[in-house]
């Protein structure tokens, strides 16, 4: 993987010319009192290195004679290791990791200036690590202090992600390979969730059963907090408590993927716990299903996020108006947004290294601006439809039939982008509404 990480540095270079990129590793982050969670590394950070520790400080000088990659890493300390674990340390770090230089992080400030006193920008995301924010605009400021008499140096600084992540969002052969392993996972734990969920378990034996899988095949376990929603849970979008009994009736919708060497998947299904839709249920369901259907061939290149999301939008709408959720005129309704009480987020998001991925979906504010699919993107397609006993109907709208509250559906996929067209890469996982009607 050291050649991928240096073609990844490499076209950020090409692309930041004289400027100076500089990356912070994530910090260490406490779960309580004194007990850490289990160290996860910036996106971007392992993007371009592949360095997996924390207090680490990578920079990109491409006009620097000698050093363009440098690493500023822990060095080895026995006493520390003895307690958190074994360290790289300086020397193994410059050649494990290809770096020109590395030094001691510890001599981040007596070194750094060197690798900002030619370049023209500085390119820094502020706001994840406030310290460190803190000394990086100390370092611009001593730049442009010096500036009047030296000739050279940033004058401006801006954020990396306006270049890194529209590379980050292409993704390369290696990295494909890495996604369809963490989906494969995944589809084996959504097959062994279906096959589990019965009336009288509780939610978390499911989520366990399926976390099980992940772990077993991925040191790194699930993308992200699995979501187990039975019943009236299923309306509720980043439910995680995962506590309820699974009653007789119920849907249960899932929302659950694996990271496997940091990458991730993300799949959701939803289907009857007892295996029979109720009218209801199903009528909701296949409408669901069929936005999603019509927003996955919107998936190509050529056409943009907005198409997918704007066709998912109709036909649920044109669903909701069918079933008397929703009343008037469908250009009107979709213009004013009244299926928001039913349908409240977007319709997918860039996956990779992130859940939810690095990557641009807009440049500019006209409805031109939107940014077409790439051949080598992945996104997520997810409609859904929530009908809880909270939801209040739109202004102007008709009250909501009981018979519909209590019904949350959504079918989400991973789907690449290709040359011709897109491939679903989740396909394996069951969705169509087979199951009979009670």
């Amino acid at each position: 993987m050291q050649a991928e990480y240096r073609q990844r540095r490499d076209r950020l270079m090409e692309k930041i010319g004289q400027g100076t990129a500089i990356f912070r590793s994530a910090p260490m982050a406490v779960m309580h009192n004194d007990v850490e969670y289990n160290f996860r590394q910036d996106s971007d950070f392992f993007y371009l290195t592949g360095f997996n520790e924390p207090s680490a400080v990578a920079v990109l000088a491409p006009h620097h004679e000698e050093h363009k990659f440098v690493l500023f890493v822990r060095p080895k300390e026995w006493e520390k290791e003895v307690w958190n674990g074994y360290r790289v340390g300086v020397d193994a770090a410059k050649e494990r990791f290809g770096a020109d230089e590395v030094y001691p992080i510890a001599e981040l400030n007596e070194k750094l200036p060197q690798y900002l006193e030619k370049a023209d920008i500085i390119y820094y995301h502020l706001g994840r690590d406030e310290a460190f924010d803190r000394t990086i605009l100390k370092h611009w400021q001593r730049q442009l202090k010096a500036y009047p008499k030296r000739g050279t140096g940033p004058r401006a600084l801006e954020d990396p992600a306006f270049i890194l992540h529209p590379l980050r969002s292409l993704k390369s052969s290696a990295e494909l390979q890495l996604m369809r392993k963490a989906i494969a996972i995944s589809v084996e734990a959504h097959q062994r969730a279906r096959e589990l969920a019965r009336p009288g378990i509780y939610e978390y034996e499911i989520q366990a059963e399926m976390e099980y899988i992940f772990r077993q095949q991925s040191v790194m376990g699930p993308a992200y907090p699995s979501i187990v929603a039975s019943g009236p849970n299923a309306c509720i979008l980043h439910y995680v408590e995962n506590n309820r009994q699974l009653q007789d009736g119920d849907l249960l919708l899932i929302d659950a993927g694996c990271c496997y060497e940091y990458y991730n998947a993300d799949i959701t299904r939803t289907f009857p716990v007892n295996r029979k839709f109720t009218m209801q249920q199903r009528v909701i369901y296949e409408i669901v299903l069929e936005a999603q259907r019509q927003a996955i061939e919107q998936v190509k290149p050529g056409k943009t996020y907005n198409d997918m999301h704007e066709t998912a939008v109709r036909v649920l709408v044109e669903g909701l108006l069918e079933i008397g959720l929703l009343v008037g005129e469908i250009e009107e309704l979709i213009k004013e947004k009244k299926y928001k009480p039913f349908y409240m987020h977007g319709t997918g998001h860039w996956l990779g290294l992130d859940v939810h991925d690095g990557g641009f979906y807009k440049q500019g504010e006209g409805e031109e601006d939107w940014l077409t699919f790439q051949p080598g993107q992945i996104i997520t397609v997810e409609p859904g439809l929530y009908i809880s006993s909270e939801t209040k109907p739109a202004e102007e709208q008709p009250e909501i039939d009981p018979q519909w509250r209590g019904i949350g559906v959504r079918i989400e996929d991973d789907v690449l982008v290709t040359d011709s067209g897109r491939e679903v890469l989740t396909a394996a996982v069951p969705k169509v509404a087979e199951e009979g009607i009670r």
